[in-house]
């Protein structure tokens, strides 16, 4: 476990995942704003306009769809962050309240891959992007100018994830104000690429691709940052307004999101062959679109909306690793990270040969078991009534125990439940998925049911309701229990 440091040099961050000292807690919940509004402002919002309609749904439904998932998602990332505002410290360590202190290692693991993930997705259409738009203005093309790309943007991410929380705001905030504008601006010049009269031509789809539509923004949305709500929160001083740290986090995270799909569907809607670029390549496709003298202001918002994403999750990530129990310095587990994401970055920018078919596989399969985590966690902060115990976090023979077999149980069982009712066929390794469709009468791997992902949906109701109902006692007997 890092431990608090009272001087910071240059930004440098010395906590780690220990409790934030009373007088480290700073800020106001306004100021969450500028973290998840930077976070969720890539453009790749944009490229969701395809996704969605790749459901076979009309614009009208996928508006209400994308809505929905995002604001949704989103509201659930808020209500965790109130867990950072009350317990200061890490989303991963305050989940040890309800898994026992070496139960929780089971979402810490899911979660710190799923944050690996998404490090490897936003920086490989980072450096996509960067190629595409070199290549237009004729600067350069090829591997070489990929392998540049993805070193300046490399650096930035994990140099950043490195110093830490101080200096990821800092960044977060600039980050706000240049893409915010640079976007607006996007916006303006790829309206004559609108046709309405093609887009309000599109059929409506059925109420399952309708639902699968919505599963599928969520997970890509809220549902990829749950397990980090509480890890900005947990500098606010705790007297802070649980009302304004909910607001001011789904407000933030999903203000953008929702005009970028929004403006998304129009442009896909509208160009067939346009959203099937986007496919391979999301940002690059979007780049197309634009007259050449704005190619340079688009790559440096598209740069730095993936990179404000990338930062909150190699940070996170870090944390992560170390409640699972890697016992390193903060900063060497977010370099830990960042090797991985650089492997991994590398196989998909050189080796593979689509984007969309392992992305959709990636958010469906993990959003499966972190839906379940998720379900446990908004009960437990339900049910609590008093402050963690500090000390009892980080050891086994605390309140919190070793195991907690009850909120482990019902992950593992969400996730069994869920992963039968999802269907992946993104890969052969994931073709095992959607096992209950047919014993569950809803058609099978092919019928009606295929691909509306209800089993995120499952996974996240039937693990908050179980442990909603078998949760009461054994929170009350945490909260009345003496420390050791």
């Amino acid at each position: 476990m890092s431990t608090a440091s009272q001087g910071r040099s240059l930004g440098y961050e010395a906590n780690g995942i220990n409790v934030i000292s009373e007088g480290e807690r700073k800020g106001r919940p306004r100021d969450l704003f500028w973290p998840w509004f930077a976070a969720n402002i890539s453009v790749l919002g944009l490229a969701y306009g395809a996704y969605v309609l790749g459901f076979g749904i009309s614009f009208w439904q996928a508006c209400a769809a994308g809505f929905i998932g995002i604001v949704v998602s989103f509201l659930l990332v808020g209500f965790i962050a109130v867990a950072g505002k009350r317990g200061s410290a890490p989303t991963l360590v305050l989940s040890r309240a309800a898994f026992g202190v070496q139960g929780n290692k089971l979402p810490s693991l899911v979660s710190w891959v799923l944050n690996v993930g998404w490090e490897i997705v936003l920086t490989v259409l980072a450096t996509l992007a960067t190629a595409t738009v070199f290549h237009r203005l004729g600067w350069s093309s090829g591997d070489v100018t990929k392998v540049i790309a993805f070193l300046v943007i490399t650096v930035l991410i994990v140099g950043s994830a490195a110093l830490g929380f101080d200096t990821i705001m800092r960044l977060q905030t600039i980050i706000t104000v240049v893409t915010g504008v640079l976007t607006v601006v996007y916006f303006i010049l790829v309206v004559p690429k609108i046709h309405w009269s093609t887009v309000s031509s599109l059929h409506s789809g059925s109420a399952q691709a309708f639902l699968g539509a919505i599963v599928l923004v969520a997970t890509g949305f809220g549902l990829g940052w749950v397990n980090t709500g509480a890890d900005y929160s947990r500098y606010l001083p705790r007297r802070s307004s649980g009302a304004g740290v909910v607001g001011w986090t789904t407000f933030g995270s999903s203000i953008a999101p929702v005009f970028l799909l929004g403006f998304g569907l129009l442009l896909a809607g509208s160009s067939a062959s346009l959203s099937s670029a986007i496919n391979t390549d999301p940002i690059g496709a979007l780049a197309t679109i634009l007259p050449t003298w704005y190619l340079v202001p688009f790559v440096i918002v598209a740069v730095l909306g993936l990179v404000g994403g990338a930062v909150l999750d190699i940070y996170s990530s870090g944390l992560t690793l170390l409640a699972a129990g890697l016992r390193v310095p903060r900063w060497s587990a977010a370099l830990i990270d960042g090797v991985l994401m650089i492997v991994g970055t590398i196989y998909v920018v050189f080796f593979s040969s689509s984007f969309i078919g392992p992305f959709e596989g990636f958010l469906i399969t993990l959003g499966v078991p972190i839906s379940a985590w998720c379900g446990v966690m908004l009960a437990d902060i339900l049910l609590r009534r008093r402050p963690y115990s500090e000390a009892d976090l980080f050891t086994s023979s605390g309140r919190y125990g070793v195991v907690r077999w009850v909120p482990v149980g019902l992950m593992v069982a969400g996730s069994v439940l869920g992963f039968g009712l999802v269907v992946n066929t993104y890969a052969s390794w994931l073709s095992w998925q959607g096992y209950l469709l047919g014993p569950f009468g809803l058609g099978g791997k092919t019928g009606t049911w295929e691909y509306a992902n209800l089993g995120v949906i499952v996974a996240l109701v039937v693990a908050f309701a179980g442990w909603l109902i078998c949760g009461r006692a054994a929170v009350r007997r945490q909260e009345t229990s003496e420390a050791d």
